[in-house]
């Protein structure tokens, strides 16, 4: 997004899409749906919309809008993800079934997201830590694009001690897919935007 000549949008970064090199370093890989931005050029949009479930933002979900602020949507599902352990799409918890970025929300509000730290890490993890990466993440899922921080705030959150912003709960996008129409998908995660409802989910 920063160091770049050509600014890149990925829109599809996942854990998939996620590969470690010798060294373990991370490097983000498929850029087919990426598109490139010159000059002050910040936004752009699209009528094919196509993703990945989960990870796309409100406005490029609904309008087709893809930005910096669309990655970071995503960049903030990976956070919670690392941080739990499991993928967004597989995540179920409670008996009103609550999906990750809902029950990320409500652990950070009761219990500062301890709640939703992967068991196998709770023994070498430090709680205010914890707290702080799960806050990011939700900062980085908000509704609104400008409520999002953008990649170099982001990494500022991410390597300093500095006050967050308080996020503002979270509106997502869940799908409705039924398990014969994701089996005739070319890509099992890959979808349309008619394929998608949205809901709110209340903090206690």
């Amino acid at each position: 997004h920063r160091d770049s000549r050509l600014r890149v949008i990925h829109r599809d970064l996942k854990v998939s899409n996620i590969l470690l090199d010798e060294k373990m370093n991370p490097k983000i890989s498929d850029f087919g749906l990426a598109r490139m931005f010159q000059g002050t050029q910040y936004q752009d949009n699209t009528r094919r919309v196509v993703g990945t479930l989960g990870y796309m933002s409100p406005e490029y979900a609904w309008a087709g809008l893809f930005s910096e602020k669309s990655d970071i949507y995503s960049f903030g599902v990976l956070m919670l993800e690392i941080i739990s352990g499991k993928r967004i799409s597989r995540f179920i918890f409670g008996d009103e079934n609550k999906g990750l970025l809902a029950y990320a929300w409500e652990s950070w509000c009761e219990t500062g997201g301890m709640n939703v730290l992967d068991i196998d890490l709770s023994d070498s993890c430090n709680a205010s830590e914890v707290a702080r990466c799960v806050q990011i993440g939700l900062l980085c899922v908000q509704h609104e694009a400008v409520d999002r921080p953008n990649t170099l705030q982001v990494l500022s959150m991410i390597t300093s001690t500095t006050d967050l912003p308080t996020p503002k709960q979270p509106i997502f996008a869940v799908h409705n897919l039924n398990v014969e129409s994701m089996s005739q998908s070319k890509s099992k995660d890959r979808i349309s935007v008619n394929q998608l409802t949205q809901s709110a989910v209340q903090g206690r």
